[in-house]
């Protein structure tokens, strides 16, 4: 077997079967597995081969402000600046671990990190017994386990990182957290004893519930439970009477709707309760329900609603706003479970019948194919419904005979009995590739199994939230291996995503992954028996056998011709092997992978793409150390170009085309000569040619902020010019628009390979991405490709895949209901579809909404004013006190604040009465203008005398929030990070300073009070219960003096952070700071939200949402 370099985290290949037979006849047979050596040495630290770093990790809001910071942290030196903040903010225990000293302190170290995972199983499997055959097995298990998360191989779900090894590598403990695990001893789930020893370390969570009053009670309960943890549920609601049914003490039930609207009201107390992000749940609802048409229609109906409200009251297209705050429905994900019976109804036009939940008698009648209509039009009005194949998931049910399966978890990739968990892990499939293209399958296999080994252990050394969700755990155990990068192996090897070959290689790649799983798990099945619910509890010993031969034969499905024959081959052999043992021995686990989203792992594992997905530019940004951002080209493309057979030197054209040349030497037009002749000096030309590396387009370099005040006044232009909102310098100096485009597509690139010098046509489809690339960009991923793709996965994956189907603004609902009609004949279990644009909820509206808005769909009527009756010809007169106006007190207190509203700088000063009510206000814009200006002081005074004469502020704050003018856009100020005009941050700040509203606020003010009792608290009363670390970092302990984290503050003393200096790293003169990205990312991204952590723009992953700056994912991964 051959080893890897010590200094890098380049892989090489190896073969297992060399030796193994050697080892067969040599190693006297144990109760427990061989463990194979593939990237180790027996006697070598696997900590030793890899080449560390010391880093600084800073994460900012986009005004600049830091939250959090930590200095001199250990890294692999592979590691990204984004992978080192993920580290460093979300997986080191920032307190209460003992440092060599005796004292108490953070972790430091990635190294730390790794080895209380991975100890940690290695520890407690020896403990449980029968997973190593010999101490020889167990060190080489926690050696090959920590090498491979060390250099980016694999990853657990966030809560391993959060959780696991705290209590048996550092002592912690900690006080009972309300959680349950499995007692070996007894037999049994018992209550925790403390937070650590069995933490909580799966993510994805299924819970039922019945037609009963108390427990839909008690659900909000498990649920809020869940969400406060940070976890995601599933549950399916078609147990709960229908509306009008007959309820056992008379009278008749209100209908499922009326508790689902608790339900969301509770999920969307508990985000507001201390989480920014909505809460991660799915509810499903059988098709055949006698709600089902309000079910269908709810989120679409609520979406209305929440439009009118945006478009005609005023408020903000925030998620987290009032209008969205006002209506239900926009806590979960909705799902309809869709029969085959159903389906088929929907091809034949004909009737579907809903039925009562007590006695099964009709409720209704409906055409099966309106029922369908309906559930496309909501899907193109809102993105939800998604459907759910309930026949097929069923079909492939390795449990029939415990019970049916009724939900999944939120993002759609569990699928399991009702009361169930799943622990989640993903390798990387780039790590695979070989330098000369070709895959390494016996390495791959070998990942598989490590990390499969490590899923098994965790199983029974978790705590979870209820008693039966433990007992299902150990009693089922199943499990959720998946992968991240295909979109980036498929482009690295010259494979177009959307391609037979493609899905040829999805397809073999996925079933190698679960067919090597299950064939673990019946060798672990030989050593300590098969899980309970294979024949003891219930017998589903025959089921699952016919589901593994089912997943057996699928692989004569993949194109045997469009994939490397050594795949194909591994791919069979290991079904046959996990078929063979499986009829021997049985199963250890009922389920063995899926696909997840892996937001936050998959950027730990810098990997380019996660799970099942596309890549989604070609031209991306690096973060630095120091902070800013560096434009890069897609790291794909230079190895798909030389996989391609494209020269150096043409790949550098082509790359040169796509990224830019980033430099004004050469360019056409807006050369370094012209620009001398306009009035720039050598130094501010030098500024410029540092800047532009970083830059996306040239308006993002020559403007004030690059260049300074003292040139562009230089040049001949007023404050009032170059601090306006849509101010073009070089158009101002008299380059026309052609003209700076064609400047621009030289210097800054066209982020496309489209046109691009050198490539062939045939070769374009090989770089296309889920989003058009560029301004001039035209293609990208057919919606119908992704539903291939998935259809390539399904086959040969015990659970499901999440992944949302991204569709152009102009399909139309027969679009939609033709995905849904092949999603099902393509056997996929679930399917969930966005179009872009149908949510009001777009914080980043771009220019081309105002297009798009005519062609949305208007409501079909609106109730008619009702005829004003004429006033009587005489009419009593009232007479009425004239107002009285209250005088402020000569000397009175009050504050400043000094914010920038889209770069322009704005002074708010108040004047408050003895009781510290408002009674004034004053609003400074020196620098604009005279006549804006005076109209804002007039506006001031009008405002302040409105107060004196007791209009209640609530009233103005209602009135003037969210009025659209210009200057619109980014705010620096802690808690607003945008607004739509000067008089909307001003209500906004009055609102949250004076009112003590939130609704409008980005960034929720702490606390003062909190944040003290948080600070007091003793680094040795060990945290909070584990369950907790699974939604946010540590508190970091006051003794901690290299940690420094500054908090998000809620009033206008707050401490603000300037962006770091460029003195900080010749980098950083290159770079560019997040708001140019965060502009770059929303011509791709526009519906996406706001980063519920640092506030800068997401990106769709999976069903969800992921963060490039800080590495938050906003699902349930």
């Amino acid at each position: 077997m051959t080893t890897t370099n010590p200094t890098t985290l380049e892989l090489t290949s190896f073969d297992p079967t060399a030796d193994r037979d050697v080892q067969k006849k040599t190693r006297k047979r144990r109760k427990g597995l061989n463990v194979e050596r593939a990237y180790t040495q027996a006697g070598k630290s696997p900590y030793e081969m890899i080449e560390w770093d010391r880093r600084s990790s800073v994460i900012r809001n986009p005004d600049g402000s830091v939250i959090f910071q930590m200095d001199d942290i250990e890294v692999p030196k592979a590691f990204s600046q984004v992978a080192t903040d993920i580290v460093a903010q979300k997986y080191l225990k920032k307190r209460a671990v003992p440092l060599e000293n005796g004292e108490l302190g953070p972790e430091t170290s990635f190294r730390q990190l790794v080895y209380r995972v991975a100890h940690t199983m290695r520890v407690k499997g020896e403990a449980l017994g029968g997973y190593f055959a010999t101490k020889a097995d167990a060190d080489a298990f926690e050696d090959e386990l920590s090498y491979m998360l060390l250099a980016q191989i694999g990853a657990f779900n966030s809560p391993v990182w959060f959780n696991c090894g705290l209590e048996a590598v550092y002592g912690l403990t900690g006080g009972a957290a309300g959680t349950w695990r499995w007692d070996e001893s007894k037999g049994e789930a018992v209550l925790c004893e403390d937070s650590y020893s069995h933490p909580q370390l799966s993510a994805c969570f299924i819970q039922a519930v019945n037609d009963d009053l108390m427990d839909i009670a008690d659900q909000i309960k498990r649920e809020m439970r869940l969400f406060k943890f940070g976890s995601g549920t599933g549950s399916n609601f078609s147990k709960i009477r229908g509306s009008g049914e007959p309820l056992s003490g008379g009278g008749t039930s209100s209908g499922l709707m009326s508790f689902l609207e608790i339900l969301d009201k509770a999920a969307g107390a508990t985000k507001s309760g201390g989480i920014t992000r909505r809460a991660a749940k799915m509810v499903c609802l059988d098709v055949d329900h006698p709600d089902i048409v309000e079910f269908i229609e709810w989120k679409a109906r609520e979406e209305e609603k929440a439009m009118l409200l945006i478009e005609h009251g005023g408020l903000t297209s925030d998620f987290n706003g009032e209008a969205y705050r006002t209506v239900s429905g926009q806590n979960s994900n909705n799902s309809v479970r869709v029969t085959d019976d159903f389906m088929l109804a929907v091809e034949a036009d004909a009737n579907w019948q809903t039925r009562y939940r007590v006695g099964g008698a009709v409720a209704g009648t409906h055409k099966a194919r309106d029922l369908f209509r309906r559930m496309a039009q909501s899907a193109w009005r809102c993105a939800d419904p998604g459907l759910q194949f309930d026949s097929t998931i069923n079909d492939w049910h390795t449990c029939p005979n415990s019970d049916r399966i009724n939900a999944s978890n939120p993002c759609s990739e569990y699928m399991f009995l009702d009361d169930s968990a799943c622990n989640l892990a993903s390798l990387n499939l780039l790590k695979f590739l070989r330098p000369d293209g070709s895959f390494d399958v016996e390495l791959y296999k070998h990942a598989n199994r490590i990390f499969f080994l490590g899923q098994e252990i965790i199983i029974d050394i978790a705590g979870y939230p209820t008693q039966t969700i433990a007992e299902n755990s150990h009693n089922y155990r199943p499990l959720g291996l998946g992968y991240a990068n295909l979109g980036t192996l498929l482009m690295v090897s010259g494979i177009p995503y959307d391609s037979s070959e493609a899905r040829a290689w999805c397809g073999a790649l996925t079933s190698v992954m679960t067919g090597e799983a299950y064939a673990l798990s019946a060798e672990m099945a030989e050593q300590k028996g098969p899980f309970a619910g294979y024949k003891e509890l219930a017998d589903n010993e025959k089921a699952m056998l016919r589901v593994i031969e089912k997943h057996r034969r699928a692989v004569e499905q993949i194109d045997h011709s469009k994939c490397p024959a050594g795949l194909v081959r591994a791919a069979r052999e290991c079904w046959e092997r996990a078929l063979e043992l499986g009829r021997k021995h049985g199963y250890r686990n009922a389920q063995a992978s899926v696909l997840a989203p892996t937001g936050t792992i998959g950027l730990l594992m810098d990997c380019d793409t996660t799970g099942i997905e596309p890549d989604f530019a070609l031209v991306k940004f690096k973060k630095l150390a120091g902070g800013g951002y560096f434009k890069i080209i897609n790291q794909s493309v230079p190895r798909a170009l030389k996989r391609l057979g494209y020269s150096e030197d043409e790949a550098n054209d082509i790359i040169r085309y796509a990224k830019g040349a980033a430099t004004l030497v050469g360019a056409p037009h807006v050369q370094p000569s012209a620009l001398q002749a306009k009035g720039f000096t050598q130094d501010d030309l030098n500024t410029i040619e540092l800047a532009l590396p970083g830059a996306f387009e040239l308006s993002n370099v020559f403007n004030v902020w690059t260049l300074g005040r003292d040139t562009l006044e230089r040049l001949g232009f007023e404050a009032d010019e170059f601090e306006t909102s849509g101010f073009n310098l070089l158009r101002e100096l008299g380059w026309s628009d052609g003209q700076i485009e064609e400047a621009n597509r030289y210097i800054c690139g066209t982020m496309t390979v489209e046109g691009a010098p050198h490539l062939k046509e045939v070769h374009y489809p090989v770089f296309d991405c889920a989003n058009k690339c560029g301004a001039i960009g035209k293609r990208f991923i057919h919606y119908m490709g992704h539903v291939r793709m998935m259809a390539a996965a399904q086959p040969f994956i015990s659970g499901a895949i999440s992944k949302t189907i991204n569709m152009p603004n102009d399909v139309s609902v027969g679009d939609i209901e033709d995905s849904y009609m092949e999603s099902w004949k393509l056997g996929l279990k679930a399917i969930a579809l966005y179009r872009d644009g149908s949510k009001a909820s777009q914080p980043l509206s771009s220019s081309k909404k105002k297009t798009e808005k005519a062609e949305e769909p208007q409501p079909e009527a609106i109730a008619a004013k009702p005829v004003e009756k004429p006033a009587p010809a005489h009419q009593p007169v009232t007479i009425v006190a004239g107002p009285s106006r209250r005088r402020l007190p000569k000397k009175r207190t009050g504050f400043t604040q000094e914010a920038k509203v889209a770069g322009h700088k704005v002074y708010l000063r108040t004047g408050e009465y003895e009781d510290g009510a408002l009674g004034e206000i004053f609003i400074d814009m020196h620098k604009e203008g005279a006549a804006f200006r005076s109209m804002m002081n007039c506006f001031a005074i009008a405002v302040s005398l409105g107060l004196q004469y007791g209009v209640p502020l609530e009233e103005y704050v209602n009135v003037f929030t969210f009025t659209r003018f210009e200057p619109q856009g980014v705010v620096d100020h802690p808690n607003i990070k945008y607004s739509t005009s000067i008089v909307d941050y001003i209500f906004r700040v009055l609102g949250m300073e004076y009112c003590g509203r939130t609704d409008f606020v980005q960034v929720k003010p702490v606390d003062p009070e909190a944040q003290e009792d948080k600070k007091s608290e003793s680094a040795a009363a060990v945290a909070a219960p584990a369950v907790a670390a699974a939604v946010e970092p540590d508190a970091v302990d006051e003794k901690t003096v290299r940690v420094k984290r500054v908090a998000r503050a809620g009033n206008g003393s707050s401490a603000h952070y300037a962006q770091v200096s460029a003195s900080m790293g010749g980098g950083m003169q290159a770079s560019v700071g997040m708001s140019t990205v965060d502009e770059h990312l929303k011509t791709m991204m526009g519906d996406a939200p706001f980063c519920d952590v640092c506030g800068h723009i997401t990106v769709r992953n999976g069903a969800c949402y992921k963060c490039l700056n800080c590495g938050n994912s906003m699902g349930c991964s």
